[in-house]
Formats: C-alpha cells, sequence, structure tokens
C-alpha cells in the first residue's frame, strides 16, 4: 500500500505523522511510504533520515495526497486540504469533529475513509491513541497554569508551590482521567494543595489510596464544582466525552465570581471546552482574560513538546497504522472492532455516533459499511 504522511500545517504544529523509525517498520511489511520534504525538520528529523529508512521524499502535499491510498497525519486536515482527500481514500489522524461543523461537512463531501485516532478504543475500555498526547497535555497543563500564574503573564503572582510560611497553590482538576491524572501527580509534585472531582467514585477511591492526604477528591456535581472553582488559583478542564462535545462544567458566571489572576487551563478544547468562557488559541497567543481571569486553552498542546509527542504518539498508532496497511481498511476493521470504531466519517456518511448526535447528521452503524 502506498502511505502518504504530509507535513503538518495547523498553527504552531510540528509534530510528524510518522518517525524514520516508523517508516523503516512499515517497509518491512512491504509497503511505500512517501514523506513530505521537511515532515520533521523542526524537531530534529530530517529528510535524510527518511529516505535512509526507505521513504521516499515528496515536495508538496499535493504529491503526498495524489499518490497516497492511506494518509497518516497528526492533527485534523485544515481548509486547504480538504480538496486533496478523494473517493475511497483513508485518512489517519485526529478529528476531533463534534465541535467542527465545517471540517465534517468537508470529510462527508470527500467521500474518504476518515478514522480518527481520539475514538479507537482497546481491551477493558480506555482510548489508546488518545491516551500518550493525554498524558502530555496532563502534564503541560500545570506547566502552562504555574507559568501563568506569574503577574508578567496575566496571573496573580503566585508560585505554585508556596514557599516555608506562604500557603501553596490551590489547583483544581476537573476529570480523573489520563489528563487529570497526570495533571494531578505534577501539581503533587510541585508542592500545590490539589482537588479532583470526577463522577467516578471508584476511580476517586483508586487515587485516595495512592495518594491519600496529598489530595482531595470530590464527587463532581454542580456545587462542589462551584465551590471548588471559586477557591481555586488554577483550574485544570479535563473532562472527556469520547467523540462527542465536553460538558461545560465552569459557567460564565461562576468566571465572573472567581479570584482576579486565577488560571484556567481547558485540555478540553480540542473537543469544544468544558468552560463556557473558553475558545480555541494558539501556541502564538495562548492565553486571554475574562474578568479579570487567565484563559490558556491551546487546541493542540502537545505540539509545544513536539518531539516527545511525536514518538509517543507513534508508539501507539503504528500497529493500527500496519494493520490498515497490510489488510486494507474493511479487513482491518472487521478483524478489530476496536480499530473500528475510529471509523467517523465513511464514504459520505457518518458512522461515529456521538459525532452524528453532536451534530445532527444520521448515524451509520461502522459494521454496515465493511
Amino acid at each position: 500500500m502506498k502511505i502518504g504522511v504530509p507535513k503538518e500545517i495547523k498553527n504552531s504544529e510540528y509534530r510528524a505523522g510518522l518517525t524514520p523509525s516508523s517508516v523503516r517498520e512499515l517497509k518491512s511489511h512491504g509497503h511505500d511510504v512517501l514523506v513530505e520534504s521537511g515532515l520533521g525538520h523542526a524537531i530534529g528529523l530530517e529528510d535524510d533520515q527518511y529516505a535512509a529508512s526507505g521513504a521516499r521524499i515528496a515536495a508538496t502535499a499535493q504529491e503526498v495526497f495524489g499518490e497516497a491510498d492511506l494518509i497518516v497525519k497528526v492533527k485534523e486536515p485544515q481548509p486547504s486540504e480538504y480538496h486533496l482527500l478523494r473517493k475511497g481514500q483513508m485518512l489517519f489522524t485526529y478529528l476531533h469533529l463534534a465541535p467542527d461543523p465545517h471540517q465534517t461537512a468537508a470529510l462527508i463531501a470527500s467521500q474518504a475513509v476518515c478514522i480518527a485516532y481520539e475514538t479507537v478504543t482497546q481491551e477493558g475500555g480506555g482510548l489508546p491513541l488518545l491516551m500518550p498526547m493525554s498524558e502530555v497535555a496532563g502534564r503541560m497543563s500545570i506547566q502552562a497554569g504555574a507559568t501563568h500564574l506569574q503577574m508578567s503573564y496575566g496571573g496573580m503572582g503566585m508560585l505554585l508551590g508556596g514557599v516555608p510560611g506562604v500557603a501553596p497553590a490551590h489547583v483544581v482538576i476537573l476529570g480523573a482521567g489520563v489528563v487529570g491524572t497526570h495533571a494531578m501527580q505534577m501539581a503533587v509534585g510541585a508542592g500545590a494543595r490539589v482537588t479532583v472531582l470526577d463522577k467516578n467514585l471508584d476511580r476517586l477511591r483508586q487515587l485516595d489510596l495512592i495518594y491519600g492526604n496529598r489530595i482531595c477528591t470530590q464527587h463532581s456535581r454542580g456545587h462542589a464544582v462551584e465551590r471548588a472553582v471559586l477557591s481555586a488559583d488554577l483550574v485544570i478542564g479535563a473532562v472527556l466525552v469520547p467523540g462527542g462535545a465536553a460538558p461545560k462544567l465552569v459557567t460564565r458566571e461562576m468566571v465572573s465570581r472567581m479570584r482576579r489572576g486565577a488560571v484556567m487551563v481547558d485540555v478540553a478544547i480540542d473537543q469544544g471546552g468544558c468552560f463556557e468562557t473558553s475558545h480555541p488559541t494558539t501556541h502564538e497567543a495562548p492565553t486571554f482574560m475574562v474578568d479579570g481571569v487567565v484563559h490558556y486553552c491551546v487546541a493542540n498542546m502537545p505540539g509545544g513538546v513536539a518531539r516527545t509527542s511525536t514518538f509517543a504518539l507513534n508508539n501507539a498508532t503504528l500497529p493500527r497504522i500496519i494493520a490498515l496497511a497490510d489488510k486494507g481498511w474493511k479487513k482491518a476493521m472487521a478483524d478489530d472492532a476496536h480499530l473500528r470504531a475510529g471509523l467517523n466519517v465513511c464514504l459520505g456518511e457518518v458512522s461515529c455516533e456521538p459525532v452524528a448526535r453532536a451534530l445532527g447528521y444520521p448515524w451509520r452503524d461502522p459494521a454496515s459499511l465493511l
């Protein structure tokens, strides 16, 4: 199969869909890999490394899209790339369609087979292709929050861990999944006072057994969220509805009563955000203010540590890429219901139920498309 990897063009996005070692593995399976020149230059992966691993180097994205049967990316296609997709071509990348009606309409019109990293599942639950980037984003959320608590970044001028004789910052984490857990680990390590809220009591019990009185766990209800947020110096939004839009847990009215100079980091912004006052930002202009509260809503947070993120993502995606390339999408998905869960838009139909529900499209069971 011909596998194409275009360079990412989203603002401040430097991750690469494949590393040279991943190319070598695909070549060992007999596949032809075409990568756009400069694919990994920003993170120290040069064209000659890709060529030495067996890839062909293309001058333009148009050449990559034009030849490839399977397109492997990191972020969703941008508007200038929509017309490059063609009927029956496979696209394997993060899509986050529920809050993005324009992209969804474009993918439907393309008639491509669009498989989203973020809805592929695994045995025992969990989202294995979202997990590595959630781990990165969770850890980065505390770094970003600590930085923006500094006065020079608009914050109240508070050191996350405090110093002897001065209380540490209060960090409130909404959601105890992968993002929330990694944010919690970083916040506890920095010496902050940490409150974690989640609807899953079993998960809260697990965290309590591990961290004990180093954290406070609370069942996530409206009043508990409001009380925690109003006492917070830093709020991390770490909720996820697989394939669907994030619930709005923090209202504009709550934000208006928060401490001036507090910081909110909305890691759920890819799925529409979990704060009513959120809108997507970029690494170049990561924050904005609402009622004196700093909002950090970068839609591709792991892109800020693009080299680490690229290798972490490839560790998870490569086995699925090999399956799609070795078998073709129909056979690969017939053999693996977890991979089939990643099918979001297929030959003009929406095949991910949460996306169909969020955007008002009829849903087509992916099993019926095989």
